[in-house]
This record gives structure tokens, sequence and C-alpha cells, in this order.
């Protein structure tokens, strides 16, 4: 009985020696564990030095590029960088360039949200009632907007008519593009900018161009869409700054533009086309309506030339005076590609397709092998 107490005890002297080793193993352990910690500690991440102003420069280039306005939620949202962490969420709230660009979809709230955080910047608004309608909230939407007029830089509205809109007449100094598409006529002018100094540019379709009244002198850009001509010419008689000008014409002979004439001085860029996915191409000689001396470049196709193509592009060169150069004739199908360049060997670029047409806000570095037959 002695001889194990004895063993026993020697066994605790024993022991006791590991746990001192192993505390002292321990001790070293947390030591080099707290001064790893430390290093981590002290440690940022290269993108955690970033000045605040170079973040947000960085979430602006995350954006689609202004005036286009990204969705208000989801992916491609400024919303997004708020759910990143505490840090750039207080960047983001703090950064009006990230909120200037609005997009309405339905919610009032947000758009609330987006023109408080956007504080005093110029703003882009694209409101679709079309893509979701707003039923009774249309309105409400629209007098949200209201106040805030005098930021507005860039306006896209389609909106219904079959409520009682407010109409649209406040100062908007900074707005410099309109584009506004009403789905029916309205029995008043819709929108009225008589205050728009700095407007350049205006996309209507008929029952906008119908409904809207615009400084047209001022315009320098033009879009005219589901028109006929003779609903065109009363617009572009105003008109005698445009620079560039693109109708979508209805192509029927019923209406026409009985001989008048419409000269537009400064006129560079001239793109004519049809209802777009019309199977049935009517021969009309559209053309012949325009004076336009300063004319660069010319889109039309060919069955608004008329039943002979080549005396009527040439009548109207001859009329206006112009130097053309590119020239593109599109839906090509009566005569042949070397008849137009033997004909108009001045101008040095003619491009041709059988159908469609590069619009005028493509690029004109493209390959014209893309066009010809």
């Amino acid at each position: 009985m002695l001889n194990a107490l004895a063993v026993d005890r020697a066994r605790i002297a024993d022991l006791d020696a590991q746990i001192r080793d192993l505390e002292r193993s321990l001790s070293v352990l947390r030591s080099d564990k707290l001064a790893v910690q430390e290093r981590l500690n002290y440690y940022k991440y290269p993108v955690q030095t970033l000045p605040n102003e170079i973040v947000c420069e960085i979430f602006v280039h995350f954006l689609p590029p202004y005036p286009i306005c990204p969705p208000p939620t989801g992916p491609l949202s400024p919303v997004l960088l708020t759910h990143i962490c505490r840090g750039w969420r207080e960047i983001a709230l703090a950064s009006p360039a990230l909120w200037r660009a609005i997009q309405i979809s339905g919610n009032d709230d947000l758009v609330s949200t987006f023109l408080s955080r956007s504080v005093l910047r110029p703003l882009s608004i694209h409101v679709n009632e079309w893509q979701q309608p707003f039923d009774d909230l249309a309105q409400d939407f629209l007098a949200t907007l209201l106040p805030h007029c005098v930021r507005l830089e860039y306006l896209t509205l389609r909106l219904s008519t079959d409520f009682d809109s407010p109409r649209i007449d406040a100062a908007m100094p900074l707005l410099q593009r309109i584009d506004l598409a009403l789905d029916n006529y309205s029995e008043s002018p819709l929108v009225v900018l008589c205050q728009a100094p700095l407007l350049r540019a205006a996309v209507l379709n008929d029952c906008a161009a119908a409904s809207t009244a615009l400084p047209w002198v001022q315009l320098t850009s033009l879009t005219l869409t589901m028109m006929w001509l003779h609903e065109c010419i009363p617009i572009l008689q105003k008109t005698s700054s445009l620079v560039h000008c693109k109708l979508e014409l209805c192509h029927s002979l019923i209406r026409h533009s009985d001989g008048v004439e419409v000269t537009l001085p400064a006129l560079e860029s001239l793109t004519l086309t049809d209802i777009p996915n019309v199977k049935e191409h009517l021969l009309s000689t559209h053309l012949q309506t325009f004076i336009t001396p300063a004319l660069c470049k010319l889109q039309i196709p060919e069955h608004f030339l008329g039943l002979d193509p080549i005396q009527s592009l040439a009548s109207f060169i001859s009329k206006s005076g112009c130097n053309l150069a590119p020239v593109h004739i599109a839906n090509r199908r009566s005569v042949p590609e070397t008849s137009y360049r033997t004909a108009f060997p001045s101008i040095p670029t003619l491009l041709f397709s059988r159908a469609g047409w590069r619009d005028s806000t493509s690029s004109d570095d493209e390959s014209d092998s893309n066009l010809h037959e």
C-alpha cells in the first residue's frame, strides 16, 4: 500500500512538471498570437486607404454614365453601394453625384430619397409609365418632380394621358434635352417650356409633338417619330437652328406636303426613315420638301426618293447647293449601286443596304463593308 502511494506521489509530481511545460508553451503561443493579431489590426487593405473622394469617383464610374439613369434597385443601382460596409455606405450617402440620375418605377418614397440625396445637383429623370403603369400614383410622381424642375438637365417621360396629368410649365433653366412620348393626344398642351434657355435637343412622338410647346428656334437636334410629313412641317418651319434632324415618317400617300418647302440653313445631318417593321414600302418624294445648304450627311430609304431616285437626289442636291458625304441609301431595290456612283462622282462615300441602316448616332468610323451589297 505504501509503495502504491509513493508511486502516485511521483506521478503527480511528473504531471505537475508536464503542466508547467504546457503552460509555458501556451504562454508563448498566446504571445505569438497577440503579436500576429496586432500586426493584422495595424494592417489596412489598400482600398481602405483610399481618400473618400477617390472612392466616390469609383462609385460614380460603377454606375452608367450620366445622364443615363440606373435602375432604382438591384445590382446596378447606387443603393447597392450602401449595402457593402458601413464606411462605404457613409461615403455613398454623402455623394450627391450618385443620386442625380433617377429612373422612376413606382416607388414614391424611393424617388423622394434620391431627390434628397442628390442635394442641389442637376438631375436626369426617366419616367416610364408605359413600362410599369403607375395608376393613380402618376400625378403624385409628377407633383413630386415639379418642385425640382429648376435642377432638371435631362427629362424622359413616357406617359399615358388617361389620367388628369398636371400641366408641366415650370421654368427649367438647366434643361438641355427632353424626350417625351404620349400614348394619346391631349386636349391642351401638356408640356409648355417657355423658360428653358439651354434646351437644345428634343425627341417627340406624334402625340407629344401635338401636345408640346417648346422654344423651337433654340433646338439644334430634333427627332420626330410616328408622324406624317405634313405634321412635321409646321414644327420644322420653326427650327431654323437645327444641326441634326431625324424623322420617322408614315409612308402612306394619303397625305403629303402639298409642295411646301422647309429651309433649314444650319442642318448638317438628316435621317429619314419609316415606321420599323413595315413590310410594304410605298414610293414618295419626301426629300423634295427640304432645302438644306449646309447638309453633309444624308440617310434615306430609296422609296423616299420616288420613281426616279437618281433624278430626285440630284434635284435635291442642286436645289440645296449642299456638299454631301456620306450618303446612305437604305432599302435599295430598283437602282444598281454602280448607277448611283456614276451619277454622283462628287460624293466620296456612298453607302447602301437592303434593309435598315445605322442610326444617326452611330459611329462614323464603322466599316462601310457592312452596308455594301
